[in-house]
């Protein structure tokens, strides 16, 4: 029973404060006025009377009621229920009182005469109860307002002393009528049971007030402790909202600051830092207005507003989801039918009340739901005296699958649930409906699950069990209380509350106090019974366990590994090892493996061998680092028995634990995690404890059905705590004390437990994973695989430890201190004694030290351990002559950028990361290894580069994801497109890392030239830096030693100090001048004795010998061949020669990096070139170097010109005779020089000549100036230089140009071609003289300089070779690549040369004149030799092309290639990649000109670079000669197994296999070649991106050789199957050519084979292919078909000499991308490949098979045929066939063998012609026409000029109905 109110307060304005602003309230009367003893009178009720502020009114108000809540310090509530009526007061000054009213206006001002009549001062009736019983409290109050305002006859004091005095059943459901002797009757209806809270109808409003989805965000605010205010201008609406919100969160209660009505006074109360809920007036709405973190809910307005700063966590789904549309389908019951046609007429929302308790229905639903199988999940730690009872946490997240789910995880570590937990969690008590619906009602929910019937019948159920404890009767007898009559209180003279006689309330109270005391004392029964469990987690989650599951094939495969290990079969374990660590992802996986784990431990011991230990370990690790520091959820736990378990041994006598090997992982520092498993323990001890004694009698039946028999821990502690009132006293303190051992001898074993996991295997190196109570997350968990060694384990935790010199005391330190912390909390809350407590804390230090004093011995043992798996260290193959300068060092190669190799997107297995070494070898760096996949771990990885290639070298620091251990780095970067990208292993020592990097230093960059490889091959590496060798040939010796000293002696003064072998290197005289930049300086060699340089007329006897070799290089070959002058006759020849060689430089003292001879005009003696030289940069005059043998034109180089200022300032420092017109003299002998180089030219550009290019239409005049472009600036990748060059200037569109690079219109259309056409740079051509008669025409083009292409070049290695990945590759790829702007800079190069190669080709000279002559000069020069002259196509002339232009004209090899230490700053300068690059794009275009195959110019890019050879060494012949290389060549061949010359290499290869050859190789006469230019063009080449990770590069042929035989064999033996003929290529791995060769090799291979076998001498398989092809040709002679020798005949593809071009084959119709660059722009062009093109290469296949007769001949007749170049006119028969779109013709009409054939598809215009030179001589002019075909011109000639008219229409109709 307790009393209905415990205070009644009058409580009334206090007119004492009314100066402060605000007026206040007093307490009037109070009864009892003595406090309670068991309440308190609580203090500040007069602020909670008016919660607004005491105020006057000018007018009466109706009455006002409201509850108002106030908690006390024990946080008891007590509920004030306050009833206010105004009464008057005088007023003596009102205007002092500001007031904040709302509704009345305002203040007037003091000056104002009328004073407002009279004021009205609230007063408050006020009854404080600890019952929540609101209407009551109104009725009372009511009825005692009335009793005073309408003057009833009844004593108050009665009235109040009555309602004081009354009390009430607090619960039981019984109904009390109540009368206040007032003549009234009150009936007041108590719930059934009182867990359960009373909402009447509030939760519904609140609803109402606010809809679904906000108060979802209020209830969750509230259950993650977020601070909540409610608004609303009604106090009685406010406290009915925030009763609600408590309701909505039955079962939790709400432990926080909960006022529902906060006054005025206390708003500051509102930025407490704790949660909250609250309710406030609407009229301080702006104060709330800066409160930042509040949830503030307008109840009003129906709005709740979320600060941005609070993150609001919303149920987990599908819950937030299904309690959305329960609680829909309860507020809103039309909804589910709202579309219906026929709407039913029953449907109709409940009453109000009935759907209070529906709302709150879906609310327990919910936490049923949320909270299902909690009572599992509690650890009952003692039964008695009291039961203590934790709630795990971890496990109840992890096994409902929540880890992750923000919403439990806060409600579950909040307050409300702790008090749940202290609350519910007891085993015995009684129970309520949640209690129930938790136990029994789960399965039903689970079932009912989207059916909306069932779940609505199930609320309606719950909502009558809850409407039934609220209102257990149905009918509710009548109250009858008086109410005032109305308006009563606006009466104007109403006398005030009348002071009430405390005397008579005292007594009455007093006499009922004392009638209390003498009543027996009601005892309510309570039922206690055992509380239900309810069907454990696992068994609920069953539904959706798949969601968590593995597969069961998983499974599997983690029981295979596990019994594969423990049953030793070691290698079958490796495979299946990588799954197992994947599956470890699962859960399932991870139960599993602790499952298998427990299943091979005896008696609590299991002991492995070294590598079982291992596999153990890492599985362990595998598991345990996902697991959060949270546990997840029983992983680490269940893992904990077995890291105790599992051990190997290490020595006699030493053990070493698998716990010495987990302690990576963070879930160990975790005190909570060692609270829940120490608690689990202790529970299962407790358990035994009390099942021991009770079941010794049901063993048997307990075995029979044990699973029913299990009791919980939590069903015995309930059991045990029913009879403990029965036990004897003696009894129970045995009970109490066998309880407390128990937890004492758990807790001393889990301090040995932790100090296990918590002490570092090697304790001196204070290796610990925290530096505070919990790790660094991050830092562990990506650490999970102990290293794979298993004894090296411990000592590579030393290389990441935290703080080196600490002592190990700290290390013990830290360990007690945790531990005690643990044990401080785990006794305490468990009740262990004193004394206990303090014996625990005196043994842990002790536990500490010994544990340390074993893991010293197990350290010291285990580091003596061999480490197991290190795969053994292979050793490469080595060149001969390649020696080792560093042993491998055990490394690990890690995957770069590329995601080929690391198994990316292509697929295949990761071949990186991989196990190996590296070494340094004289020549290479070397990786070889093996994959640390299992999958491919019998494969082998070798991934090299030559030193010299060494671009860049940093260091690393890389994390390699299987083993935390590797921690240094180095990436190596190298220009053949390498990257070795390495993390030592820590056996390597720091040091020997840095000796490697000094070595390869020194051998990147040697001192000197000598110091390369290529001279060093063969010595010991010891002697490498000794300048002298010993030459064989002395002869040759002392030539060079003549040579030089000659050289010397003209070079001057400036070069004797030098030292013998230092070649003087430009840029150390440059960089005195130029500190910028080394790359173009001026060479001042000016002062140099005059009488030397006389060309003189006799040679000395050494000069001859000299000469006689150097007529020996190439360059004199090539002279001779192109008809430019032999030397023998130069002394004594005639002059009509246009072109001499000169010996003038052959003492290299003109120029030092010409050649020794050169071709120079007839004309020109030799003093003049000397005085020439001076004006070009580094004295590089203009020299011959090409000329064409059809039009004479020639090909000339030079250096740029000086600007003039520099060409006088040298004069005038230097030259002795220095006078003022020595500039002019110089500049005039300048254009004698270039009008030498014109006269000697035949006159081309003369009108009469026939020259066969020029009879061309007025059609390409129109379009002039186009050329304009080349020399506009603009950025590299938008050089826009026209399309049709070559037609264009076929046509005479000059290249005239101002010298400001502006088209001047009149030369454009001048009619007069230039005779020598200078290409030089724009920046240097401004002082160059216009030519008055314009024999000569300057074309200033803006070129790159070497720092763009180094810059480009650095860009597109990173492009094709990136050093990590990106996320997206191929993007990132087709970027970067566009960024380096290197194939703009192919472009560029390849346009100037096809310029160039036009001009030639029309008839006019050009001197390429760019940079110093040796760069960008060399490449053009180069492209433009290969385009116009077949023969530098082939293997010898492309031999011949480099060593003239490269080697001999002085492209500085060794400084661009930084070769030296000199050159280390410069950098590496790709300067003949780019043009290897550029012929590459010519060769993919024309892949039919070539001999040598693509593979030949990878070998040249790799080995120009590689110094494996001194082909490329030094900067120019004099530094060769100089060196003594020049000659030794010759004299040293017999001894030679080394070759010092690369192209002697590739002779020996070449003769031995065709892997340089060009099996598509069929040139054509004559053709001149012009690549298309354009970017869209071009490719990348695949040099830049491809790698062979099998063998490394090919491009070392003996190394590479004799390899895939031996790989095959194995793989026969191995696989038992039917052999089948497939092999599998990886890309990237193996290299395509050797392990599948094309058809032809393979034929030639086999065809060598079957040679051998029949014992045939062998001949070689140049000699078989030659023979092939001739046999060939005779056959195809004898079939009539009709094509030139190839063996590709019959797929037609000679006719199709481009490979670009796209073919869109339509029906009937040829619609053409037109690729082609250089189409015509005439009518009557048709596109190079069109659709007959198409049609055409089938019906060639078709061609052998037709004769003669059945060919379609569309039209035939005879012509006369103007043969190739100076071959005369030849009558032929002509065939046009419309059908194969071709003309053909043969030698006469009888004749069956087609002699040629012009395809149609590559004419390109037909015009009217002019008669050449040879014609016949009786036709008429107007017979002749021509035909232009893409490749060259036809011109013929009719017998009269109607048959040439009809030649022309026919031809032209063919050509317009393709």
């Amino acid at each position: 029973m307790a009393r209905l109110a415990d205070y009644f307060v009058l409580v009334g304005y206090d007119p004492g404060k009314r100066g402060s602003g605000d007026g206040q309230g007093q307490i009037l009367q109070r009864f009892p006025e003595k406090d309670w003893e068991d309440n308190p009178f609580p203090q500040g009720i007069e602020l909670f009377c008016q919660p607004s502020g005491w105020q006057l009114f000018p007018e009466r108000n109706p009455p006002t009621f409201f509850v108002a809540v106030l908690t006390d310090i024990n946080s008891e509530r007590h509920y004030c229920a306050c009833f206010t009526f105004w009464e008057a007061v005088e007023s003596p000054q009102p205007q002092s009182h500001p007031r904040n009213g709302e509704g009345e206006e305002g203040e007037e001002e003091p000056s104002s005469p009328v004073q407002p009549a009279q004021l009205f001062a609230p007063k408050s009736l006020v009854l404080v109860s600890r019952l929540d019983h609101a209407e009551v409290f109104r009725n009372s109050l009511g009825l005692i307002y009335t009793i005073y305002v309408d003057g009833l006859s009844v004593s108050l004091e009665n009235v109040i002393g009555n309602l004081l005095t009354c009390t009430i059943p607090i619960t039981g459901g019984a109904q009390r009528t109540i009368s206040l002797g007032a003549g009234d009757r009150q009936v007041i209806q108590t719930p059934i049971n009182d867990s359960l809270p009373v909402s009447s109808c509030s939760v519904a409003l609140l609803f109402r007030q606010l809809g679904i989805t906000n108060v979802l965000f209020l209830f969750c605010a509230a259950l993650t402790e977020h601070k909540i205010l409610f608004l609303s201008s009604s106090y009685q609406r406010l406290t009915d909202a925030c009763r609600a919100l408590l309701a909505l969160m039955f079962p939790l209660k709400y432990s926080f600051t909960y006022v529902p009505i906060l006054p005025a006074q206390l708003l500051e109360v509102l930025s407490t830092p704790t949660p909250f809920i609250i309710g406030v007036h609407s009229i301080f709405q702006s104060e709330t207005q800066e409160l930042l973190d509040v949830v503030i809910a307008d109840l009003d307005g129906g709005t709740v507003n979320v600060p941005e700063c609070v993150h609001i966590s919303l149920l987990p789904e599908p819950l937030l989801q299904q309690t959305r549309e329960a609680l829909s389908m309860v507020l809103d019951p039309e909804l589910e039918v709202a579309d219906l046609a026929f709407l039913p007429s029953t449907i109709s929302a409940s009453s109000l009340k009935m759907q209070d308790k529906e709302i709150r229905a879906v609310f327990l639903r919910l936490f049923a739901q949320l909270l299902q199988g909690y009572r599992w999940c509690l650890h009952i730690i003692r039964i008695h005296p009291e039961p203590v009872i934790r709630f795990h946490k971890a496990a109840f997240l992890g096994q409902r699958g929540l880890t992750e789910d923000d919403f439990l995880t806060k409600v579950l570590e909040g307050m409300a649930f702790a008090g749940f937990v202290t609350e519910r969690g007891a085993p015995y008590r009684p129970i309520d409906l949640f209690d129930e619906l938790v136990a029994y009602e789960v399965k039903r929910m689970r079932a009912e699950e989207g059916n909306k019937q069932k779940i609505l019948r199930h609320i309606k159920e719950l909502a009558e069990k809850l409407y039934k404890n609220e209102n257990p009767y149905p009918a509710v007898t009548m109250h009858k209380v008086q109410k005032p009559t109305e308006g009563c209180h606006l009466r104007l003279h109403q006398k005030p509350f009348p002071r009430l006689d405390e005397g008579t309330v005292q007594w009455i109270i007093d006499q009922a106090t004392a009638k209390l005391q003498t009543a027996p004392p009601a005892v309510k029964a309570e039922k206690k019974c055992m509380v239900p469990s309810g069907p454990p987690i696992a068994a609920i989650l069953e539904r959706n366990g798949n969601a968590l599951a593995n597969s069961a094939r998983r499974l599997e495969v983690v029981r295979n590994c596990i019994s594969y290990v423990f049953e030793n079969k070691m290698l079958e374990a490796k495979k299946l090892f990588p799954a197992v660590l994947r599956a470890m992802k699962g859960r399932a996986a991870r139960h599993c493996l602790t499952q298998e784990l427990n299943l091979h431990v005896q008696q609590n011991r299991a002991v492995l061998d070294h590598q079982q230990f291992d596999f153990v370990i890492r599985m362990m690790n595998c598991c345990l680092q996902d697991c959060t520091a949270m546990d997840e959820h029983g992983i680490a736990a269940a893992l904990l028995p077995l890291v105790t378990a599992f051990c190997r041994k290490l020595s006699p006598g030493i053990t070493q634990f698998a716990y010495s090997c987990v302690q990576e992982h963070v879930v160990w520092t975790n005190i909570q995690f060692w609270e829940a498993m120490f608690y689990c323990d202790v529970q299962n001890h407790i358990r035994a404890l009390y099942l021991d004694s009770n079941e010794e009698n049901h063993a048997e039946e307990e075995s029979t059905e044990e699973p029913q028999e299990a009791k919980s821990a939590l069903e015995i502690a309930s059991e045990q705590l029913r009879l403990w009132p029965t036990m004897s006293r003696e009894k129970q303190q045995e009970l109490i004390q066998k309880e407390e051992s128990t937890v004492f001898s758990q807790a001393i074993h889990y301090a040995n437990r932790m100090s296990y996991l918590l002490l570092p295997l090697d304790t001196s190196k204070n290796r610990l994973l925290r530096s505070s109570g919990l790790g660094d997350v991050e830092s562990v968990s990506n650490s999970f695989v102990t290293n794979s060694i298993a004894g090296s384990v411990a000592e590579s935790y030393d290389t990441e430890s935290g703080f080196e010199d600490a002592e190990s005391s700290d290390v013990a330190n830290y360990v007690v201190r945790f531990i005690n912390r643990f044990v401080d909390k785990v006794c305490t809350e468990s009740g262990v004694t004193n004394e206990h407590l303090k014996g625990l804390h005196v043994m842990i230090p002790d536990i500490v030290q010994m544990h340390i004093e074993t893991l010293d011995a197990v350290h010291r043992e285990s580091k003596r351990l061999p480490p197991i798996q290190k795969p053994k260290l292979l050793r490469p193959n080595l060149l001969v002559g390649e020696e080792c300068v560093m042993e491998g060092l055990r490394v690990c190669l890690m995957p770069d950028g590329r995601e080929e190799a690391a198994g990316g997107s292509i697929g295949g297995p990761p071949l990186l990361p991989a196990e190996g070494a590296i070494f340094l070898t004289t020549y290479r760096i070397i990786f070889k290894g093996t994959p640390t996949d299992p999958l491919v771990g019998e494969q082998v990885v070798i991934r090299s580069f030559p030193i010299a290639s060494l671009t860049k070298e940093k260091k690393i620091s890389i994390q390699a994801q299987a083993d935390p251990f590797l921690q240094e780095g180095l990436q190596l970067r190298s220009c053949t497109f390498q990257l070795l990208k390495i993390a030592f292993d820590e056996e390597v020592a720091s040091d020997s890392a840095e000796i490697f990097r000094k070595h390869l230093h020194k051998l990147r960059y040697p001192q000197h030239v000598r110091g390369t490889f290529a001279f060093t091959v063969g010595q010991s590496p010891k002697q490498a830096m000794q300048p002298k060798a010993k030459e064989k040939n002395p002869s040759l010796r002392t030539l060079s030693k003549n040579l030089v000293k000659n050289a010397k002696k003209t070079i001057g003064r400036q070069y004797v100090t030098r030292k013998k072998y230092t070649p003087p290197a430009w840029e150390q005289r440059g960089s005195q001048h130029f500190p910028e930049d080394n790359e173009d300086e001026i060479s001042v060699s000016e002062d140099m004795d005059r009488s030397t340089l006389t060309p003189s007329t006799t040679m000395r006897p050494s000069d001859k010998m000299t000469n006689a070799h150097v007529v020996e290089r190439a360059c004199c070959r090539d002279y001779q061949r192109l008809g430019l002058g032999t030397l023998s006759s130069s002394l004594t020849r005639s002059k009509n020669e246009p072109f001499r060689i000169s010996t003038v430089n052959r003492m290299y003292a003109i120029c030092r990096s010409y050649p020794g001879l050169l071709i120079v005009p007839q004309s020109i003696p030799d003093n003049t070139i000397q005085r020439i030289s001076r004006c070009y940069r580094q004295n590089r005059f203009p020299v011959v170097c090409w000329r064409n043998s059809r039009t004479k034109a020639v090909l000339l180089r030079s250096g740029g010109l000086h600007g003039k200022g520099v060409v006088g300032l040298f004069k005038s420092q230097n030259a002795p005779t220095a006078g003022p017109s020595q500039t002019d003299s110089t500049s005039l002998e300048q254009e004698k020089y270039l009008q030498a180089v014109i006269n000697s030219m035949p006159h081309y550009s003369d009108a009469s000549g026939r020259n066969t290019l020029s009879g061309f239409t007025s059609a390409h005049m129109s379009s002039a100036g186009k050329w304009g472009s080349i020399r506009a600036s603009g950025r590299m990748s938008s050089y826009a230089l026209n399309v049709e060059i070559g037609s264009r200037l076929a046509g005479k569109d000059l290249l005239g140009a101002q010298h400001n690079g502006t088209p001047a219109e009149t030369t454009f259309l001048r009619q007069h071609r230039a005779s020598l056409y200078i290409i030089g740079d724009k920046s240097q051509l401004k002082g160059v003289k216009p030519d008055p008669l314009q024999h000569w025409e300057v074309v200033p083009i803006e070129v790159f300089d070497v720092r763009q292409v180094k810059a480009s070049f650095k860009k597109l290695m990173k492009a094709c070779v990136p050093g990590c990945p990106s996320s997206d590759p191929s993007v990132a790829y087709l970027r970067s690549l566009e960024e380096s702007e290197w194939l703009s800079q192919i472009h560029k190069i390849l346009q100037i040369s096809v310029l160039v190669v036009e001009l030639l080709d029309t008839g006019s000279s050009v001197l390429v004149s760019l940079e110093d002559g040796w760069d960008i000069t060399t490449q053009v020069v180069s492209l433009v030799q290969l385009l116009s002259d077949r023969y530098y196509r082939t293997l010898e002339g492309f031999r011949l092309l480099v060593e003239k232009e490269w080697l001999s004209f002085g492209h500085r090899f060794s400084h661009r290639g930084a070769q030296t230490l000199a050159g280390q700053s410069s950098g590496f300068a790709p300067i003949f990649l780019q043009f290897l690059d550029c012929v590459h794009q010519i060769h993919l275009q024309f892949p039919m000109e070539f001999e040598f195959s693509q593979y030949y110019l990878k070998f040249l890019s790799y080995h120009y670079i590689s110094n494996r050879f001194r082909t490329f060494l030094l900067d120019s012949d004099y530094e060769r000669i100089e060196l003594g290389l020049l000659y030794e060549e010759k004299g040293e061949r017999k001894s030679q197994q080394v070759h010092k010359s690369i192209w002697d290499y590739i002779d020996r290869i070449n003769r031995k296999t065709p892997v340089f050859f060009n099996y598509m190789f069929a040139p054509e006469d004559g053709e001149v070649l012009r690549p298309y230019s354009n970017i869209s063009n071009l490719k990348v080449w695949d040099y830049y991106t491809e790698e062979t990770l099998s063998e490394g590069p090919s491009y070392d042929w003996e190394l590479t050789q004799g390899q895939p035989e031996q790989v095959e064999e194995p793989d026969r033996q191995d696989t038992g199957a039917p052999q089948s003929k497939r092999r599998i290529i990886w890309p990237c791995y193996d290299n395509r050519s050797r392990v599948e060769p094309d058809a032809i090799s393979r034929l030639l291979q086999e065809l060598h084979n079957l040679k051998t076998e029949l014992g045939h001498v062998q001949e070689r398989w140049k000699e078989t292919w030659d023979g092939v092809k001739a046999s060939q040709r005779t056959e195809a002679r004898q079939e009539g078909s009709r094509t030139p020798s190839s063996l590709l005949m019959s797929s037609g593809l000679s006719h199709h000499r481009r490979s670009l071009g796209v073919y869109l084959q339509e029906s009937g119709v040829g619609s053409t991308l037109n690729l082609s660059l250089d189409s015509d722009t005439s009518s009557t062009s048709t596109p190079s490949s069109g659709k007959p093109g198409g049609r055409r290469s089938t019906s060639t296949l078709y061609s052998q098979f037709q004769t003669s007769e059945s060919e379609n001949r569309s039209y035939e007749g005879s012509l006369y045929k103007k043969g190739a170049f100076m071959k005369p006119w030849k009558p032929r028969w002509f065939v046009l066939d419309k059908t194969k779109h071709q003309l053909r013709y043969y030698d006469s009409r009888m004749d069956t063998e087609c002699k040629g054939v012009i395809d149609l598809a590559e004419v390109e215009s037909i015009t009217p012609g002019t008669p050449t030179m040879g014609a016949p001589k009786t036709v008429d002019e107007k017979a002749f026409f021509d035909l232009k075909t893409t490749k060259r011109v036809y011109n013929f000639c009719a017998q009269d000029v109607q048959l040439a008219q009809q030649w022309i229409d026919r031809i032209q109709s063919c050509l317009s109905d393709a």
